[in-house]
């Protein structure tokens, strides 16, 4: 009986560490996924032409899973990191519910289903720029990058920002001055983004031994480059409305968020110590989220108007 307890109790055990589906799906970090659906689609949508509903489903997924596979991957070789830091440390791999190699399987599998569904079924030039985008994340950001300089997140940064162009060429067969101003967009948002963040988890990065910015210049100089960053993002942002990209609606927005982003941007540099400075860069982080989902979710409804009345 004794036996046969134990036995059970180890079963159970055994059974808590076996990954499930939710594992898998954190693995794939959905919450950057969402993004990257949103700003594929509006790329998809504001491209001259035509595609067919079902190819353009088709590429979305393709997209959405390149995307995931990104993430998994990502994971996988910052395993190390993830379980020594606050905001990681629940991960799957961490907690033990998906081990490293699982992982890399999950992700390598994904990255190659992703890249020839959307080259076979979609076209080479999205299905290229896909690859590009898995690989840099990977290889450039992930295992060079994010562990050798504090510009990590600058250079970094790039591979959150392809999806409008792939969701571009998906439609156009090529890359445009329009779709790399929606690369740009997302490019310079990125920083000022992540690095309010950074300013909050700056023990947690110094720990690890991660050169993120704060660590290595200091929170002045980080809080310096955030503003700098900021008015540069602003009317890159605005932009779409005056080339024709993004219609009425989209340029009072546009104008309206960057002057609260910019507003927010100015108090992360201004107030420098204690509790408000942690607030402020609170409020810059969650705003620049609301921001970018704002203006490309704009610009996603007025594709899809300008499609529906052609």
């Amino acid at each position: 009986m004794t036996t046969a307890a134990s036995d059970a109790g180890v079963g159970q055990s055994l059974k808590v560490l076996e990954p499930g589906v939710g594992d898998f799906v954190t693995l794939m970090k959905p919450r950057v996924m969402t993004l990257v659906i949103l700003t594929a689609l509006a790329g998809m949508l504001l491209a001259p032409g035509a595609i067919h509903p079902v190819i353009g489903l088709i590429a979305m997924i393709a997209i959405s899973v390149g995307a995931g596979a990104s993430g998994a991957l990502n994971m996988w070789y910052d395993a190390d990191i993830d379980e020594n830091m606050a905001r990681t440390a629940a991960r799957p791999i961490p907690r033990g519910r998906v081990t490293p190699d699982e992982a890399l399987q999950f992700g390598g599998v994904l990255s190659v289903m992703s890249v020839l569904t959307l080259g076979v079924l979609v076209n080479w030039v999205a299905g290229a720029l896909l690859a590009l985008t898995i690989a840099y994340y990977l290889f450039i950001y992930t295992m060079w990058l994010k562990r050798l300089t504090p510009h990590n997140i600058v250079v970094g940064g790039a591979a959150g920002a392809f999806p409008p162009m792939i969701g571009w060429a998906a439609v156009t067969g090529t890359v445009s001055l329009e779709s790399i101003l929606l690369f740009l967009i997302i490019f310079m948002w990125t920083p000022p983004h992540f690095w309010a963040l950074a300013l909050l988890r700056s023990r947690d990065y110094e720990r690890v031994g991660v050169p993120m910015l704060p660590v290595v210049a200091g929170p002045a100089e980080t809080r310096k480059q955030i503003l700098l960053y900021s008015i540069v993002l602003v009317p890159l942002a605005i932009l779409p409305a005056f080339i024709g990209l993004g219609g009425l609606t989209y340029g009072i927005a546009s104008v309206g968020l960057g002057a609260i982003f910019l507003w927010f941007a100015f108090n992360v540099w201004r107030i420098t110590e204690g509790r408000e400075a942690d607030k402020a860069c609170k409020q810059l982080f969650w705003f620049s989220i609301l921001y970018l989902y704002a203006l490309f979710a704009i610009l996603v409804v007025e594709g899809a108007m300008n499609r529906l009345l052609a």
